[in-house]
């Protein structure tokens, strides 16, 4: 008798490795988000429309104060904890997994690494509970993998004041947040410094961006800064330079490489489903060698993927992650995750491009997935520098 079908993309059992209770937690907020969120997610895509209601539906689960245990419920979450919920937020849509990463991870994150406790009680307890919305203002028109050599929007100070000028570009969240952290130079010592600019301040001015092809709900803007005043109780008083901002992008980088393995896992998922129901020549097309080659190239890449980023989560648990590693984890997940979605678009064949079966979804958004937090040149140069002491930046 055959042994029945083993559809699980975590084929190794890694969930594992959680306790009895981080799972019952997680299987909680999977059934949470299956009913309440995912219902939003192709319409909003296909629109490229936020649904505002998704904000009130998130916070019930008080997602945002996970990371940040005394803004949260006060209960501690571990590392493996965090990847697996980044795992199913992304699962259930790419989207909404970023706008809730921009504000948590880059806005929250920033507040927390780089503010004064004044400023964390100030403004971390509404954002835990999403009664503020944030989004982190970093990447410019001009300078994309050079933002931290290219800035141009500066920062000067006038007294108690800092005037800020410039522009940016691909803010999540930018249209519609409460708090943005704006990352400036200073004209007078030419450091990097963070600010946070609050919705309504005269001379701010954020447009979105149109026409986009990958994460649609996500709602990027183009962001103007004319001299737009920003109080010295606003500067982030604990960053001193671009280390300081490389610093939440090097947490942030992680959290990307939770992403692909979710957008690769449920692409494979999505792809065997198919396979299993999709009848050709009198039989499912599961049954046919190609077709099982294919599906067993993407486990094989999935399986590689989450033996990384459990690692990952593993070491930064224990204080020992580095930026390096974070470099390498982005780089080869988001690599084997385009090869996941590109397999999986091609076992669905035409249907593969209609957004009812939801793969052209997921083999769009993994496009921006691949990009954004460091390209994979740029972090294979991290990476290069690391392993050979020469740095070939140009």
């Amino acid at each position: 008798m055959p042994k029945p079908a083993n559809p699980t993309p975590d084929f190794f059992g890694y969930a594992d490795l959680l306790s009895d209770a981080e799972r019952a937690e997680l299987a909680s907020i999977r059934d949470y988000l299956e009913s309440e969120i995912k219902p939003l997610a192709n319409t909003a895509w296909e629109r490229a429309e936020f649904p505002f209601e998704v904000i009130e539906k998130m916070a019930k689960l008080r997602l945002a104060g996970y990371a940040y245990p005394e803004y949260g419920d006060g209960r501690s979450r571990s590392e493996l904890f965090s990847g697996f919920l980044n795992l199913e937020l992304n699962r259930i849509d790419p989207s909404f997994a970023v706008f809730s990463g921009v504000h948590t991870g880059l806005a929250m994150g920033s507040i927390y690494g780089g503010g004064s406790q004044e400023q964390r009680d100030r403004w971390l307890p509404d954002m835990a509970a999403m009664k503020k919305i944030g989004a982190f203002a970093l990447t410019e028109p001009e300078g994309g993998s050079d933002v931290a050599g290219g800035m141009r929007t500066t920062a000067r100070r006038e007294g108690g004041t800092w005037v800020l000028n410039g522009a940016k570009r691909w803010i999540g969240n930018g249209t519609f947040a409460d708090l943005v952290v704006v990352w400036a130079r200073d004209t007078a010592d030419g450091n990097v410094k963070g600010f946070v600019v609050e919705k309504g301040t005269p001379g701010f001015t954020a447009t979105r961006i149109e026409g986009k092809i990958a994460l649609r709900t996500v709602q990027n803007a183009d962001i103007t800064l004319d001299e737009v005043r920003v109080p010295e109780a606003n500067r982030l008083q604990r960053v001193d330079s671009f280390r300081d901002t490389a610093a939440v992008l090097a947490r942030t980088r992680g959290g990307v490489a939770w992403q692909a393995l979710a957008v690769a896992m449920r692409s494979y998922e999505l792809a065997r489903e198919y396979a299993a129901t999709r009848v050709q020549f009198g039989k499912p097309i599961g049954s046919f060698q190609l077709i099982q080659d294919l599906l067993v190239k993407m486990l094989g890449n999935i399986t590689a993927m989450f033996g990384m980023v459990v690692r990952l989560s593993q070491l930064a648990a224990a204080g020992r992650d580095s930026a390096e590693q974070a470099a390498l984890a982005k780089a080869f997940t988001t690599t084997r995750m385009r090869e996941c979605v590109a397999w999986a678009r091609e076992l669905f064949g035409g249907n593969g491009i209609v957004l009812d079966y939801e793969i052209a979804k997921f083999f769009a958004d993994a496009e921006a997935v691949y990009s954004f937090e460091g390209t994979r040149e740029m972090n294979t140069l991290i990476v290069g520098k690391s392993i050979t002491g020469h740095s070939a930046f140009a």
